[in-house]
């Protein structure tokens, strides 16, 4: 087998329709009244939104745009109210700005660096879609892709808190294209990854390369191929092939829950 993008095709009508019964299912299975998800205005969230909103009704699907003063965008605040006219779906902004400022202001730590301030928004942002859930009696809905799961590239308890995740099994790559097929704008299916963390965050820029080669990286793991042979039909050095399987193998912590021992 040789590492190329047709490795990476999805049929776009086949997986709608299986995440769309997936959540659907899984709703009336346990009783819930829909479901809450944070809505960034990014792709991932974008494409949850769009499902969630067909498999169940809109009505039922509350979007949370949870922005704070230190990575304000007006832009993507914009996107994520595209979003939510695009598919009908109640969205409810808080700005986090003074709640985090509090936290920070009463942690007995000196110059918190970036990391750490970016755990605490993105824990808070969790507090906050779970707080609507219990309410409501909703799911929180993830809304993290295979890629970012698999390179460990989320917040343990934060953006990785949910309790369904229905795109957990889609590259990055492969969420941009259904998100195309879905009908959502190309200018935010396509637009720079980013949690949004910290101020000009850039997933592909931290990483060191973009997400065509990352996902094809990490399909070649998966089907346990060599460092050197991903290497080679990638064209890419092998330093970087090591980045991306080192991020998988020590991140492996962040996707298992609290490990325990028999005694």
């Amino acid at each position: 087998m040789k590492l190329n993008s047709t490795l990476l095709e999805i049929k776009c009508p086949e997986v709608e329709k299986k995440i769309k019964f997936f959540i659907k299912e899984y709703i009336e299975k346990f009783g819930f009244d829909g479901i809450v998800l944070g809505i960034s205005g990014g792709v991932d969230s974008s494409v949850v939104a769009a499902l969630a909103s067909s498999a169940i009704g809109s009505n039922k699907v509350i979007g949370l745009c949870l922005p704070e003063e230190e990575t304000y965008s007006l832009k993507e605040n914009k996107d994520a109210k595209i979003i939510a006219d695009k598919f009908n779906i109640i969205l409810k902004t808080h700005d986090l700005s003074k709640i985090l400022q509090n936290f920070y202001n009463n942690l007995l730590v000196n110059n918190l660096n970036k990391r750490l301030k970016g755990n605490i928004k993105a824990r808070t942002r969790m507090i906050f879609l779970y707080y609507y859930a219990n309410k409501l009696n909703k799911l929180v809905c993830g809304t993290s892709d295979k890629s970012e799961t698999m390179i460990g590239y989320f917040t343990k308890w934060g953006d990785g808190a949910a309790d369904i995740a229905p795109i957990m099994s889609l590259y990055k790559t492969q969420v941009q294209k259904l998100a195309l097929y879905l009908g959502i704008p190309e200018k935010i299916a396509l637009k720079p990854p980013s949690p949004n963390l910290w101020i000009n965050q850039s997933a592909e820029s931290e990483l060191g390369l973009n997400y065509e080669l990352i996902d094809l990286i990490l399909y070649g793991l998966e089907h346990k191929m060599s460092i050197n042979k991903i290497s080679k039909d990638l064209k890419l050095e092998l330093d970087d092939v090591k980045k991306i399987r080192d991020k998988w193998f020590w991140s492996e912590h962040k996707r298992k829950g609290p490990i325990t021992i028999n005694v």
